[in-house]
């Protein structure tokens, strides 16, 4: 798996898990799935990603979106 499938499924988890989150403990959840959007969409534009950044230093392979 490259690092543009490793950012895409991350970023669903984490959407997912902090909707589920907001339904059952707090609303303030939303903030971080906010969060993650926002980065989302900068990062569509700039081409910077932060996770990106951290797998390529991990080792993974790299994609097309993220250099």
């Amino acid at each position: 798996m490259n690092i543009d499938r490793l950012v895409f499924a991350v970023a669903g988890f984490f959407i997912l898990a902090s909707l589920l989150l907001a339904i059952n403990f707090s609303l303030n959840w939303l903030w971080f799935t906010g969060f993650v959007g926002l980065n989302m969409f900068q990062a569509a534009f700039t081409g910077f990603c932060p996770l990106a950044k951290i797998l390529k230093t991990a080792g993974f392979e790299a994609g097309t979106a993220f250099k």
